[in-house]
């Protein structure tokens, strides 16, 4: 029934000290109702009051504790929605998808980004996946772990993948564990990267001036 209740009375954006003032007037009214159906019966009001008290105090902390609840709810999609908006998988060809990483990489962050690329490698159809990382400063242990299995977990799906931007932090770390570096496909750049994928794609990939040579 209080969950229920808090509901009804807690729509989404409320204050804080909104919810208080509700918890409170909802006290008042039915105390106000109690004393009012029972004023006549002295001993059956006190009877009622002792029962109500108690029920009374766990309808608002149910209501408090909803409330509280439905905040974090909603904080989290926001997170979770400027997560996705910081890192932005782009189709920039046909099975050809670009995921630049800008910021900290951290272990939440790389399970969220391995999510979301592996949905959009199944939405399009990708083959082949540039991962760019030139604007992360460094990872730790975990999250390079992280993203070879990434790359594994691609590669299940049938995208191959190129990392490109590794620093030289980067690179030290990910010998330093003794991850096996066999399985990533590393290229210096971005746009060397799109070029290398390209040439798995079988795209005939010229530079400015060479054609019109």
């Amino acid at each position: 029934y209080a969950r229920d209740l808090s509901e009804r009375i807690i729509p989404r954006g409320v204050e804080t000290d909104e919810v208080i003032g509700i918890v409170l007037l909802l006290r008042d009214v039915l105390a106000r109702s109690l004393f009012k159906k029972y004023q006549s019966n002295f001993e059956m009001l006190n009877r009622v009051l002792d029962a109500y008290e108690p029920a009374a105090n766990r309808i608002a902390n149910t209501v408090a504790v909803s409330f509280v609840q439905e905040r974090e709810r909603i904080i989290r999609q926001q997170q979770e929605a400027i997560r996705e908006l910081s890192t932005p998988v782009l189709q920039v060809r046909e099975q050809l998808l670009i995921l630049p990483i800008i910021g900290v990489l951290d272990s939440q962050r790389a399970r969220q980004v391995t999510e979301q690329l592996l949905r959009a490698i199944r939405a399009n159809r990708a083959k082949v996946v540039v991962i760019d990382i030139t604007g992360v400063p460094t990872i730790d242990s975990t999250v390079a772990n992280h993203l070879v299995q990434t790359v594994d977990a691609s590669g299940l799906m049938g995208a191959s993948v190129i990392i490109t931007g590794l620093s030289s932090e980067i690179a030290l770390t990910l010998v330093t564990i003794g991850l096996d570096l066999s399985k990533m496909n590393a290229v210096g750049d971005l746009q060397g990267g799109i070029e290398e994928a390209e040439r798995l794609l079988g795209y005939e990939v010229t530079r400015a001036g060479e054609q019109a040579g």
